[in-house]
């Protein structure tokens, strides 16, 4: 319940003052516990953003379908959600900014944030080249890049979203993947 509270408190904080703002006082004031209640459990404020992110990521993740487009449009859908939800597109800018200065903020960003989606989208891929879903020889390194990519560019474009966004990127990448067509 606290660990929970902790990082609720934070990912508010995330969302509302950004990184460079967020304080572990303001994180333990919102949270209702104290300052060495949170550094019992994070050694820092990169330890404690980026397990909120983690948590984030964690508990909203779309349960499996076995429809590897529904599950890729879930999985897409949710990293659009959980970015708008926190304003990731800043922290990540601060992550790059910061990395010289506080290299742990980008090494537990990594971790903890894209290395298990990255993780996750390449065994939905790997399974569906297994079963013959997509091409047993496709790319399956550039599709993850490109599943990933997708909402930092369309983002960073400033052009709006529009409807299907999720279905579009997913129909285009199992169609680079040698995917079957509709029946």
């Amino acid at each position: 319940m606290v660990d929970t509270a902790i990082l609720d408190a934070a990912l508010h904080l995330l969302s509302t003052e950004g990184y460079a703002r967020m304080s572990m006082d303001g994180v333990a004031a919102r949270a209702g516990v104290s300052k060495a209640t949170i550094y019992l459990r994070y050694e820092g404020k990169a330890d404690l953003a980026t397990a909120a992110l983690a948590h984030l990521r964690e508990s909203g993740a779309p349960a499996p379908t076995g429809d590897l487009r529904a599950d890729l449009v879930a999985q897409l859908r949710q990293l659009r959600r959980n970015a708008e939800r926190v304003s990731v597109m800043p922290l990540v800018g601060t992550c790059l900014m910061e990395e010289q200065h506080t290299p742990e903020l980008m090494r537990l960003f990594r971790e903890r944030t894209l290395r298990p989606r990255r993780a996750l989208l390449r065994r939905m891929l790997d399974d569906a080249a297994r079963t013959g879903a997509i091409a047993p020889d496709g790319d399956i390194e550039a599709a993850v890049d490109l599943m990933m990519g997708a909402y930092q560019s369309r983002h960073l474009s400033g052009e709006p979203f529009p409807r299907g966004w999720a279905e579009r990127v997913v129909d285009a990448l199992l169609r680079g993947l040698g995917a079957p067509g509709p029946g």
